[in-house]
């Protein structure tokens, strides 16, 4: 009798159940944990761990309470389910390499494609490919695909932003030397590119249309120049061109904007606010 005392009657914390409600069922005591989170089913331990598992079998699982990792054991395998479950286990860990290369894959010979596409446009169709056929095949392979490469690095070079910067400080400077209390303001953010400048999408499709942009230039504007290439090199330089000096005269006009704004007093605002408001009460009164 003694001994049962001290004994306490066992309780799963996962289902609530004691041992007077199923006599058959197998407990187990799996961490350190005392007195009514000791003991669990050994069924319901089983779908507990399923459900932190979630499919890695071998996967580590501790216990929420008192932080002891459960001891898992398995029966043996035959040597056939053995030598699949070693196959398996290297398929998983070489997968994300063969992915990873596939894609880096994919992308050279996109990139491959894109160059020998690019220089047929430049150079026009025959003379491209009558100059990559005699070409060296491994100057190919290398040369190519730095095509795509050098169109994004240079379609990052944003020469249009140093000289709004330089034009802004020699502006600026001959509105100090006039003296007066207005505050001149910094150069806006936004106008120097600074929400477009981290755009992958913006810089990679402006990069990748400049070949087709400089060849319909070049045919629009040099039209009587007899070589292809001569043609869409004078087009990429005349858009370009063209191109940085809108773009320069587009951001001086957002820094001038930016520098003529006013902040109004807080009466000021409140009264124009009450106004606005008595005008659209006015004017719902006048519609009923």
């Amino acid at each position: 009798m003694a001994l049962a005392e001290e004994q306490p009657e066992k309780h799963c914390w996962v289902c609530f159940a004691t041992e007077r409600d199923d006599h058959s069922a197998e407990w187990v005591s799996p961490c350190r944990c005392k007195g009514c989170t000791k003991w669990i089913h050994q069924s319901c331990l089983q779908r507990w761990l399923d459900e932190k598992q979630k499919g890695n079998s071998e996967g580590a699982v501790s216990c929420p309470q008192c932080g002891t990792e459960y001891h898992i054991t398995f029966p043996k395998m035959g040597p056939l389910v053995y030598f699949l479950q070693q196959v398996d286990r290297a398929l998983s860990r070489a997968s994300p390499f063969a992915a990873v290369g596939v894609v880096i894959g994919t992308v050279y010979w996109s990139a491959v494609t894109y160059g020998a596409v690019t220089v047929m446009q430049v150079v026009g169709h025959k003379k491209g490919l009558y100059v990559m056929e005699r070409a060296d095949p491994l100057f190919l392979l290398m040369g190519l695909p730095t095509i795509p490469v050098l169109l994004v690095l240079g379609k990052m070079i944003r020469w249009e932003d140093y000289i709004v910067r330089l034009w802004q400080r020699y502006s600026c400077r001959g509105k100090l030397h006039t003296g007066g209390s207005r505050y001149l303001s910094r150069v806006p953010v936004d106008g120097l590119g600074a929400g477009d400048h981290l755009s992958v999408s913006r810089t990679l499709c402006g990069a990748l249309v400049f070949p087709s942009v400089a060849s319909l230039v070049g045919r629009l504007l040099f039209g009587r120049m007899p070589s292809d290439l001569q043609r869409t090199v004078l087009g990429g330089i005349a858009f370009v061109l063209i191109k940085g000096a809108l773009k320069i005269y587009f951001k001086q006009q957002q820094c001038v904007i930016q520098a003529s704004r006013h902040i109004l007093n807080y009466p000021q605002r409140d009264r124009d606010g009450q106004s606005e408001d008595g005008d659209e009460d006015t004017e719902d009164s006048g519609n009923e």
